[in-house]
């Protein structure tokens, strides 16, 4: 059974409904537009950020939100934020670039991720993300989103991240 399964097998036995939009696969926020701008919702994006001393942090929010990384990393009192690399994103989350999402928290098992998500994004309905692959949409209720991570044993960070201050830069 594939990851991708096992996850949409977990959301059913949780009791959460899911609705899957196949599509070929996409690897920016451009090139997932082209295929599921038609979808209601929420469409959102992933960073897979570490600060210097090795804190993990998946900031979670629309895909058109403009992410001010300095004033993030000075508002969660990280040293430093960078990208996470695709070797660290495979071993710690199980997915490749391009399929990042925090439904990959499923496979953090260590809890080494610190969820960060955006307050304007869990105001949708509707959220759409990555099935652990970059070849499909998934939508699911935002109140489902933070029972997910809940019952995976996480205390997500939720920030409106238009509040953080400095000019744009990611």
């Amino acid at each position: 059974m594939s990851a991708r399964d096992q996850l949409m097998g977990l959301l059913a036995e949780l009791g959460i409904v899911a609705a899957t939009h196949e599509h070929p696969p996409v690897y920016t926020v451009e090139e997932a537009q082209a295929h599921t701008a038609h979808l209601p919702g929420g469409h959102c994006k992933n960073l897979f950020l570490k600060d210097k001393k090795g804190q993990l942090y998946l900031v979670v929010c629309l895909d058109s939100q403009e992410v001010r990384i300095n004033a993030l990393a000075r508002r969660l009192g990280a040293a430093r934020l960078s990208f996470g690399n695709a070797e660290l994103l495979l071993a710690t989350l199980g997915v490749t670039p391009g399929s990042v999402t925090p439904f990959a928290l499923i496979n953090d098992v260590e809890r080494k991720v610190q969820p960060v998500l955006d307050a304007k994004m869990l105001r949708h309905e509707i959220l759409n993300y990555h099935p652990l692959t970059n070849e499909a949409t998934v939508s699911i209720r935002s109140a489902e989103l933070t029972r997910l991570l809940t019952h995976w044993g996480y205390r997500p960070i939720i920030l409106d991240l238009d509040e953080l201050g400095d000019a744009p830069e990611a």
